[in-house]
């Protein structure tokens, strides 16, 4: 006797016309199965739940002037949007050499690099920090690449799933690891600071001008009970700013949220790393773009290349950065605070 066809699981049910929590976004989930709903998201100028839009594409790929046959690196995958576009560039002969520390999203990312149906041969992915790369490329290009990318925004995936705790807009476990596996959450790494630290953190990580009257209101909040959650932080953030207007507050918030992501990520030592070591990943005309998203990075960046090409290293760096168009900006509002920097290796 044939045995009943299996009928598919009923989907979970949510309160109201349409879902609000991430885990409920069915359509931003499974976006081949609703092209239509998601290009209506994208058009209205935002970003569907759990995946991320590459940012300045055109002008990436005109900095790293990209040929058939290339090896190109993508520093940080996330997503894969401009590994996919890097890829079809160095098509037909060339490869992509990629990494990502994040664990959750790399096997996503990867697949979503084969659909592209390049050989298999030509995509070769690890799973580690950037400011290790050295190590990846001793193995697998070992004469130099020709081009390179660092895209250092954190991904969307990882903003808008509660589940990271790098939002404060949904509550979640205050954690912000790329590597969940990895090193102290952020509500444990309030444990181990000072007021003293704590200030100088958040003046270093996101020039913050209350950092003082905030890293007190953090840490007293912490000790009567642990900040655990995203919201007891926001909470504990607003009680220091509670005189300023909702978007000074809401600002003051976004300072500290990228302030600590920073510093459980230790972004700062990764990125100082990586630059030391970049001119020698490079071939002779090798060529390098890197994308920042607020001044602690683009300081470090815009230093190094200038040193380098001091020192002969570079034989041609961006003076001014590049930014977004007024349309990428209407049309991508997380793309607003992007600045690009290339160089070329001598």
């Amino acid at each position: 006797m044939d045995e009943a066809p299996q009928k598919s699981p009923r989907r979970h049910r949510y309160t109201g016309r349409n879902p609000r929590s991430f885990v409920d976004k069915y359509k931003e989930h499974q976006p081949d199965n609703y092209p239509d709903d998601i290009a209506k998201i994208i058009s209205s100028g935002k970003t569907p739940a759990g995946m991320h839009r590459p940012i300045m594409v055109a002008e990436i790929l005109t900095a790293l002037a990209l040929k058939p046959g290339n090896v190109v690196v993508d520093c940080t995958l996330g997503y894969g949007g401009h590994a996919c576009e890097l890829l079809a560039a160095v098509q037909p002969g060339g490869r992509l050499l990629g990494v990502d520390a994040d664990p959750i999203e790399l096997p996503k990312t990867e697949v979503r690099l084969r659909a592209q149906g390049a050989p298999e041969a030509s995509i070769v992915l690890r799973r580690m920090n950037f400011s290790g790369v050295a190590q990846f490329l001793a193995v697998e290009a070992a004469d130099g690449v020709d081009a390179l990318l660092a895209d250092l925004g954190v991904s969307s995936m990882q903003l808008d799933d509660p589940l990271r705790g790098f939002s404060f807009k949904v509550d979640g476990p205050l954690d912000m690891r790329m590597n969940p596996g990895r090193g102290l959450s952020a509500s444990d790494l309030l444990s181990t600071l000072d007021c003293a630290n704590l200030r100088a953190m958040l003046i270093e990580n996101s020039d913050e001008p209350n950092a003082e009257r905030i890293a007190k209101a953090i840490l007293i909040a912490h000790a009567k009970t642990p900040l655990k959650t995203t919201f007891a932080l926001v909470s504990a953030v607003r009680s220091a700013v509670s005189g300023q207007t909702t978007g000074e507050a809401g600002l003051a918030i976004r300072r500290v949220f990228q302030s600590l992501r920073i510093a459980v990520n230790e972004e700062f030592r990764c990125l100082d790393m990586f630059l030391k070591q970049l001119p020698f990943y490079m071939k002779k005309g090798g060529r390098i773009a890197i994308l920042t998203f607020h001044s602690g990075e683009d300081r470090r960046v815009k230093a190094s290349f200038k040193e380098g090409f001091q020192k002969g290293l570079y034989s041609s760096i961006t003076r001014d950065v590049v930014r977004p168009s007024a349309l990428e900006i209407r049309s991508n509002s997380r793309s607003s605070s992007a600045k690009l920097r290339s160089a070329i290796r001598s």
